[in-house]
This record gives structure tokens, sequence and C-alpha cells, in this order.
């Protein structure tokens, strides 16, 4: 049953072929046997309690699609009963007194919560080992990292711990993570989801999305967890659509761009050999691939972790010490009280961005750095429009690498942050513009002592074109089998 995807589950629970409770049972029973370190938090009595309720939703035939369905809550959204941590000494046991908007609507669908996912503290890392409470380990190969910073919510669908699993990208949580584990992640254009109970790290870039097993899952949960937002000052005003409504649409035309400088030097024969596969595979599809140029692909790196420090810093000052969170035990004054709380609350990634954040925006160096970075931030988004938007568009989606590598051992970049920021490198321009973009699995590819570790395919499509990735993702997966290989 925990293989089954959500789909397939919600047909079982509805049938009566197994119960709400039955199920969450059944995976709630794998969480405690699982040596992972996927998950920070998980209270049976209220998972259970959430169960009984989606069983007598279902009974009463008051049921929609996800009712009863099991779901795990990055611990990035705060949520009511649950520790909310964020992965940080900061916020250790620190319990929200409500709902972020996205629980808010899997809890009105009926899903049922397993429990909290372990992340890269405050979403700060790619690989998941800045999490206060210890790295979560990769189910493919446990030396390997799951890829961050939402690396406890990919692990925790790829070892079947939870049929499905809330994220968070800023840039590249949800896609890098999903594929290094060998599942399916997609990133909503920024504004779709809402962020309000979403703990900020760099609020014009934090944007929630799912993890799942296939791409009509993650469609389905997309269907759950889009819509406005009053109580969140980014979110759009956008009409509810289904997400699951061109699946099967032909490929036949379809213009795949292939951009030149995700091929280039850096690039590992074997994800490349991977992502070559696939996109052959799209031609047999009926697609086309088209050569396109995103020429300041390399410019993403620098531009993000100047953006993305500078409204770190902003956004964790309010983690003082004064109304909650930790406090340092022994201090002399007030100030002594921030320091000490601070210092001994926070990471060394996170302090490391705070240092950079402020002082890219200090007196004489926010016009040379911060302004500059927006001002190149705007190009990287026309890279983008000048290949999927216009008359003149080149294609209709763009695919290349997620990540330059396979996940790499854990340890092998803990002493190199730049190491660990280069592996962004495919997926942070997209967030930069603020367009969807997902990951596949397509392939494996061998690890630094040869074990067998997945590789993930970019989808990268225009504004609000989520429906067509996951059509494009849908049909892939329905020639393939990728997307159905589990870890032993």
């Amino acid at each position: 049953m925990h293989k089954l995807t959500l789909k397939e589950l919600s047909a079982q629970l509805q049938a009566r072929k197994i119960s709400a409770t039955e199920l969450a049972t059944l995976f709630l029973d794998r969480i405690d046997a699982s040596d992972l370190n996927a998950f920070l938090h998980v209270d049976r009595e209220l998972t259970l309690a959430q169960a009984k309720v989606a069983d007598s939703r279902l009974s009463d035939n008051n049921a929609g699609q996800l009712t009863g369905v099991p779901i795990a809550h990055k611990d990035i959204f705060v949520t009511r009963g649950w520790r909310t941590t964020a992965g940080s000494r900061m916020l250790d046991n620190y319990v929200s007194p409500f709902d972020a908007t996205v629980v808010e609507q899997f809890n009105a669908a009926g899903m049922v919560t397993l429990g909290k996912l372990n992340c890269d503290e405050f979403a700060m890392g790619s690989g998941n080992e800045n999490s206060y409470f210890g790295p979560t380990l990769n189910p493919w190969d446990k030396r390997a990292v799951p890829g961050g910073s939402s690396g406890g919510s990919a692990a925790a669908v790829a070892a079947r711990l939870a049929p499905a699993a809330t994220a968070t990208d800023t840039g590249g949580s949800i896609r890098q993570p999903a594929s290094l584990c060998g599942v399916t992640g997609i990133k909503p254009t920024y504004g779709s989801v809402s962020r309000y109970g979403m703990i900020a790290f760099a609020s014009s870039l934090d944007q929630g999305g799912p993890i799942a097993k296939t791409a009509e899952d993650c469609g389905l949960l997309l269907n759950a967890m889009t819509g406005f937002d009053e109580r969140d000052s980014t979110s759009l005003q956008r009409p509810k659509e289904d997400f699951t409504r061109s699946l099967n649409d032909s490929l036949q035309g379809l213009r795949i761009g292939v951009p030149k400088e995700f091929f280039g030097a850096g690039l590992a024969a074997d994800v490349e050999a991977a992502v070559r596969a696939a996109l052959s595979e799209f031609e047999k599809l009926g697609a086309k691939l088209v050569e396109i140029s995103l020429p300041k692909t390399e410019l993403s790196i620098p531009v993000y972790y100047v953006i993305a420090p500078a409204e770190a810093s902003s956004n964790l000052s309010r983690f003082d010490g004064v109304r909650y969170g930790h406090r340092a035990a022994d201090y002399g004054n007030l100030d002594d009280m921030y320091r000490k709380s601070r210092a001994e609350g926070f990471g060394e990634e996170v302090k490391r961005r705070i240092l950079v954040g402020s002082y890219v925006l200090s007196h004489g160096y926010y016009d040379a750095y911060y302004l500059q970075a927006q001002k190149i931030r705007r190009l990287i988004a026309q890279d983008f429009q000048n290949a999927l938007a216009g008359a003149n568009r080149q294609c209709d989606v763009i695919m290349g690498p997620v990540s330059p590598t396979v996940a790499w051992d854990l340890g092998d970049k803990t002493n190199d942050p730049v190491a660990n920021y280069l592996a962004d490198i495919f997926t942070l321009s997209t967030s930069l513009a603020g367009l969807p973009g997902m990951s596949i699995p397509c392939g494996f590819g061998q690890g630094e002592k040869n074990g067998k570790r997945p590789v993930g395919l970019q989808i990268i499509g225009n504004y609000f074109d989520e429906a067509r990735l996951l059509n494009v993702a849908h049909q892939f997966q329905q020639a393939t089998d990728w997307h159905l290989r589990e870890p032993a």
C-alpha cells in the first residue's frame, strides 16, 4: 500500500478497501522503523485524530479526492500541535498557535498530517547538512546527502515514509533534493502559493510546492495548495485552476529549448548522459529539440548570493530572544542577551548569510552590490522571456539538468560553502526570474564510491504554465519507469 500513488491511494480510500486510520498507521510504523532522520516531530495521537475525522468524512460521502491521504510538512511551515523548528536551535521546541495557509489548505482537503520533516536551518543549504538536528540521509545511498534544503521532504517520499510532502524552493530547494532522491517536485510561479506561515528566508524568492512520486500527484497537490491569500502581500490574485487538466495532451510538435550554458564545463558526464537520454525520449514522443542560449546563467550565483542573504538578514532580525525562540541563559544586559541568544541559536551557515546580507545592505555598499544584483536579476528574467514568450519565442519549455552532479557524500562540502553554492547553478536563475520549474527522475549516475544515485531532469516553463509542465512530465513518466524505481 505504501508504494501507491496519491491517485491510487485515494481510490483505495474511496472504495473503502482501507481506512484513513489504517493508512496513517501503516506510514507511522514505517517512519518509526526508519533511520534516515527525515522526520523531526511525529505525534501519533494527533495524526490518528485527523485520520478519524477523514474516515468520518469518507463514510458520510463528504470526501474530496485527497481526503484521508497522508502528507508530511517541511519544518518551515508552522503547524498547530506539531513543533516548528525550521531546523534551528533558535526555534527548538517552538509550537505555533496557528497553521500556515498551506497546512490549512491540506487540512481542509482532508489530508492527514504524518509529522514535520527535516531541513537545512532556515532553508539555507543544498545538502540538508545544516540542520541543528543532524543531516537527513539519502535513502538510495546513506553515505550521500539527500539535497537541500527540502532534503527531509525528498527523502521521506523516496523511502515511501510518506506519499507526499510539502517543500519550499528559494534557489532550487524543491527541484535539487527531488533530483538527488529520484522523486518528482515542482516549484510553481512565484506568488502562486501563499507564504503566510512559511518561515521566511528570502521573501522575494521563497515559494512553496509539493514533492511526490509522480507528476500527476504533484498536480493534485497543487490544486489544493495554490490560491490567493490576503494575508500574504506577495500572493497573486488568480482564479483557481485544475493543474491536471492537460495531462493527456500529446507532445507532438512541442519545442524543447536546450540551453547550451547548461551543458558546459562542470556538468558531470554521468548526469549529462542521463539528461541527454531523457531528451531523446522526448523526441520519440514527438517533441523537437531547439538549442537556445541563456547567457546570464553564470551570473545567477553571485546575484542570488547577494539578494538572498540581504533579505535573510532582514527577516531573521526578528529572532532576538525576546518574544519567542532561544534565549541565552546567562547575560548581563539587553544587548548582551541579543548577542548571546543569536550566537547560540543560529548555526554557522545562517550566521554567514546574515553577515553577508548585512554587509551588502550597509551604507556605501547598497548601490555597489544589492542594487546591481537587482538590475542583473531583471536581465536574467529577460533571457527566459526571449526564449519562452512573444511572437518570436524559440521554445515552449526549457529542459536541462537540475544539479551538475549526483548526490555527493556527507561531509564532502561541509568546509567549502562555495562548493555548496555552485550545486545550485542550474536552478537559481529560474527562482530569480520567478518562473515555474520542476524535477523528474530520468536515470542514475555513480557516486564517488560507485553508489547508485539518481539524476533529475529539469523542466522550466513560462509564468503560470504549470499545467503544461505537468503534462510534459506525465507523458515522459507514462513512457518510462524511472519514477517507479525505489531504493532498497
